[in-house]
């Protein structure tokens, strides 16, 4: 087992100009501390409080995790997580459109995967394939609560897929789709 430094002990990072701690001899003295058992450790990289350069007291939990060694790591990846995944929530993966592009009544071709989202009523979202059932074309528009496809004048249902004109007399196939955030995600 590691010995557990006391304040007194714990090794001052190297200086800079002026006399300031180096980034390198903060994170450094921060492995150091982390690696020997997380005793209460005093960093100075920003001068949170006071003037910088002035120690910060924080302390430290024990931790063998990689991350606590790196303060600079964990700060930006919790500065950049929205609300909903900062408390734990992780948005879903898979193709996605924003909310707020989707309009009500109408729909959205996504153009990096083989979907159509719609949102049929407001606070409704769907997702269906945007590959015509009749001759494989994709979609080209969608508008008055119909998907059209262009190749032959198809057209489908922005609710369930369904056909409303023909050629097509499949429905398209429908996929899962959840809303986190501002944005919905086809998840099935």
């Amino acid at each position: 087992m590691n010995p557990t430094l006391t304040d007194a002990q714990t090794p001052a990072p190297p200086s800079g100009r002026g006399g300031q701690p180096t980034r390198r001899g903060v994170l450094r003295t921060a492995g150091i501390v982390a690696l020997s058992g997380g005793a209460a450790l005093t960093l100075a990289a920003c001068g949170a409080e006071g003037q910088a350069g002035d120690p910060v007291p924080t302390s430290a939990a024990p931790s063998s995790s990689a991350a606590s060694a790196s303060p600079s790591a964990s700060s930006s990846a919790s500065a950049s997580a929205s609300p909903s995944e900062a408390a734990g929530s992780k948005a879903p993966s898979g193709p996605s459109v924003a909310t707020a592009d989707v309009p009500v009544g109408g729909g959205v071709i996504l153009a990096d995967a083989d979907y159509v989202v719609t949102q049929p009523t407001k606070g409704t979202y769907k997702a269906f394939s945007k590959i015509c059932t009749h001759a494989g074309c994709p979609v080209g528009s969608v508008a008055d609560g119909v998907i059209r496809c262009p190749c032959h004048g198809s057209q489908f249902s922005i609710e369930d897929g369904s056909v409303k004109k023909s050629p097509a007399s499949k429905p398209l196939a429908e996929s899962a789709t959840t809303v986190s955030g501002s944005k919905v995600y086809v998840t099935g």
